[in-house]
């Protein structure tokens, strides 16, 4: 399978079933079988990937991203058996991050729900035009990329962390943010704008939101 097939849904998708760490192969960036490139998407999605893990507290070296070719048996058995030991110096998932079993199945949810948007976001403002390894890495490292992501990802994040909580019950402003961890006024925020969009609606009689 190209590795331009790995989907962010994939990666989500393993940690959410309790693996510690993901580990993708791909052909060597420029030899690529397939007019597609493929693995420079794979690049792209894994990059992105570890900066949402990070931005919701899942240590980022749980998911490596390796370029090789089907002569490079032992280089791969070596990669493969570092990348063991990685997982296993970094523990369980969510141990050593601090975050306990329900609260790390709930923003891995949060960002899966967000996966459709993240892809179009992904191919229609976070392409990076050259096709090199040090341009994307410059990219995924940048001012500029750190801007783009808090303004496209970090609030649909907050607010699709605030629909799942309101699934369960409605909450006032004050229990949202300090499930959440967030800003009253950021709370406060993003749910002016739901509200616009009609996905939620404030009951006066409880003086909390729930979803409309």
């Amino acid at each position: 399978m190209c590795s331009g097939r790995i989907d962010l849904k994939f990666i989500l998708r393993a940690f959410s079933n309790g693996m510690d760490g993901v580990f993708i192969g791909g052909c060597h960036l420029g030899e690529c079988n397939y007019v597609t490139h493929g693995n420079y998407d794979a690049l792209s999605v894994v990059l992105l990937c570890r900066k949402i893990m990070e931005h919701i507290g899942l240590n980022p070296e749980r998911l490596r991203l390796e370029f090789m070719s089907s002569s490079d048996g032992i280089r791969f058995a070596a990669l493969a058996n570092d990348f063991s030991r990685k997982v296993k110096e970094l523990g369980p998932l969510g141990t050593s991050e601090g975050i306990d079993e329900n609260r790390l199945k709930f923003k891995l949810e949060a960002v899966n729900k967000l996966v459709p948007y993240i892809k179009l976001v992904e191919r229609e403002r976070l392409r990076v035009p050259v096709k090199s390894e040090e341009a994307y890495n410059k990219f995924f490292t940048s001012d500029e990329l750190n801007r783009l992501f808090n303004e496209l990802i970090v609030d649909k994040l907050a607010i699709s962390q605030i629909m799942l909580l309101l699934r369960e019950k409605p909450l006032s402003t004050g229990e949202i943010s300090e499930n959440l961890g967030l800003n009253p006024s950021e709370v406060s925020r993003h749910m002016n704008s739901s509200s616009r969009q009609g996905f939620v609606r404030y009951d006066e009689s409880e003086k909390c939101f729930a979803l409309a």
